[in-house]
């Protein structure tokens, strides 16, 4: 079995899950903490794609604190199956929410100047929690690519 770095049972691995489920969380609070946000289709989106990527991050981190505490072996190819379809998913999700959701930032903030004639808008939290979303799709992305090697050489 290979040992690679972010692999599943490994301290790396949990690691990269609690980065995933810190920054998936940070970018759901800061979004929401944002007045207004619930009129763009597309920061609801991003609200429900983090909330999912929360879940299945959390899921995983306990998973692989059993493992760690256990020393079992999560590298059995039905296993590691069932996480490159749920990484792939996730990732897919998580990058359709934060393009979305960057795109009405760029079009209210950049090119309409939407935030400019209306300064109640809180448009820095949503630009910062777009940003969250992206940092935690590439750590899903790492992941996912990861679990796809991994499952490529059992």
């Amino acid at each position: 079995m290979k040992r690679i770095i972010g692999s599943p049972g490994t301290v790396s691995g949990l690691l990269l899950r609690i980065g995933q489920f810190l920054f998936a969380s940070a970018s759901i609070s800061t979004m929401a903490s944002a007045i207004g946000f619930s009129t763009y289709t597309s920061f609801c989106y991003l609200i429900a794609s983090m909330g999912f990527q929360l879940l299945w991050s959390f899921g995983l981190a306990c998973l692989d604190i059993y493992a760690l505490k256990r020393e079992r072996n999560l590298q059995n190819p039905v296993l590691l199956s069932l996480f490159v379809v749920g990484d792939w998913v996730t990732a897919m999700l998580s990058l359709a929410a934060a393009c979305s959701s960057a795109g009405v930032v760029v079009l209210y903030a950049r090119d309409m100047d939407f935030c400019k004639i209306h300064p109640d808008l809180p448009c820095r939290r949503y630009e910062i929690s777009v940003l969250l979303a992206f940092i935690t799709w590439l750590q899903v992305s790492i992941s996912s690519h990861v679990m796809f090697w991994i499952l490529a050489s059992v």
